[in-house]
């Protein structure tokens, strides 16, 4: 690990000089010291990547704000340990709360794929109802049999065949025009202001 420490005696001297803004002492602090608050971030935050990301800002309040370490009350040493440590517990947090809110997220996404259909896409489900309707009100009377058998009643075309009394081919035929009307009346729907002449 290199210089592992720092005596003591030389924290005020230390801390004087960051405090002056001596990018040098920044470097002797990181050497000796890096090590050990990596190490501490890694043990609270069990990520290596994290553990970075702590240190860099641990090292970055210590250049930013030197006056909050007071060589008096306590070593270099242990005031760099303690701020890692608390450090790594904000970053714990944050990440569970980060994680509370990504399930939120997804929770509220389920429910809103889980949810039935929308305002517009009821009234647009309304309006194909009520135009299938109309158009199998229109077919004749033969074909409009055929497909409420065969679509409405879950019937084959020959099960409709049978019900009906007519030959396969004839409910086959009646069935085919049924629907090839039915799609193009639905394909092109009547206009409601140009059948009133507007």
């Amino acid at each position: 690990m290199g210089k592992t420490s720092v005596e003591p005696c030389a924290d005020a001297e230390l801390h004087r000089r960051l405090v002056y803004g001596d990018e040098s002492a920044l470097a002797e602090v990181y050497t000796a010291y890096g090590a050990l608050v990596r190490a501490v971030a890694v043990r609270v935050t069990r990520s290596p990547g994290a553990a970075d990301d702590v240190a860099q800002e641990v090292f970055a309040q210590l250049w930013s704000r030197p006056y909050a370490f007071d060589a008096r009350r306590g070593s270099l040493r242990t005031w760099l340990s303690v701020l890692a440590h608390r450090r790594a517990v904000d970053w714990v947090r944050g990440e569970a709360r980060h994680r509370k809110d990504t399930r939120a997220d997804d929770d509220a996404l389920h429910a809103i794929a889980d949810a039935g259909p929308g305002p517009d896409e009821t009234v647009v489900d309304r309006e194909r109802s009520l135009l299938l309707h109309s158009a199998l009100a229109e077919l004749p009377q033969p074909q409009r049999e055929v497909v409420h058998l065969a679509y409405f009643a879950g019937r084959t075309y020959r099960q409709a065949a049978v019900e009906l009394g007519i030959p396969e081919g004839t409910a086959k035929t009646r069935l085919r025009t049924a629907l090839r009307t039915l799609a193009e009346t639905l394909a092109d729907p009547p206009d409601p202001a140009r059948e009133r002449g507007a």
